[in-house]
């Protein structure tokens, strides 16, 4: 487990920076795919967790969430738009744009349904930061955003993961995964005037250029 900032911490994972998981605080966020939960309960011991959160309900985020929340007796919160791709067998991948490769990884990667014990809503409070809806990736995609240190958990609006190379590149998620691409760029471009000086990413690996990351959010188009 490595620390980013204050009460931040990434779950080191192989490869690495592939799929991200983190803690902040006591509130875990994301859980990979289903094959990942022993490495994730391993990689949290003797640490405290009573919250796991979703940026969002894809099967590479919560494919561990149900055996976790069971294995740890914690309640699992992700927002309102997604909870019933989280709740209902059969939605998540119905919610998925059809492509091949989701059709084939998906229902390998997914785990199973598991109650949402709260429906989070722009301005909630999840630990020490608080929920931005950034919706497109999915329909009740998530951030969290911490203003003290301006530390922002970004989940998938952007990644900093070239899907094809493997190598750390900016670059919005890849269509065939997104429900509505033009939602997900004005999503994204809503954060540039946060400025953060550190995004964690759901793909890729930490990025402290503000500078950077704001240039190009002004890329993108605004259609």
């Amino acid at each position: 487990m490595k620390s980013l900032a204050d009460d931040l911490f990434i779950l080191e994972g192989f490869p690495p920076y592939a799929i991200n998981v983190y803690l902040l605080g006591e509130v875990l966020v994301d859980a990979a795919t289903r094959f990942d939960a022993r490495r994730i309960l391993r990689r949290l011991r003797g640490r405290t967790v009573t919250l796991h959160a979703l940026t969002h309900v894809h099967p590479d985020h919560q494919g561990s969430s149900h055996a976790i929340c069971e294995a740890l007796s914690i309640p699992l919160w992700c927002s309102e738009a997604d909870a019933d791709a989280m709740e209902r067998p059969g939605e998540m991948m119905a919610r998925l744009p059809r492509h091949w490769l989701t059709d084939t990884i998906g229902p390998i990667w997914a785990g199973p349904p598991h109650p949402v014990a709260n429906r989070l809503r722009e301005g909630d409070q999840v630990g020490s930061f608080h929920v931005i809806e950034t919706p497109g990736h999915t329909a009740g995609h998530l951030a969290f955003w911490r203003e003290d240190d301006r530390v922002l958990v970004l989940g998938d609006v952007v990644s900093n993961l070239d899907l094809w190379t493997g190598r750390p590149k900016l670059c919005e998620p890849q269509r065939i995964f997104s429900i509505d691409p033009a939602q997900n760029r004005r999503s994204a471009r809503r954060l540039i005037e946060l400025e953060p000086r550190l995004v964690a990413f759901g793909h890729g690996p930490p990025l402290r250029d503000t500078r950077r990351f704001v240039e190009y959010l002004k890329t993108l188009p605004e259609d």
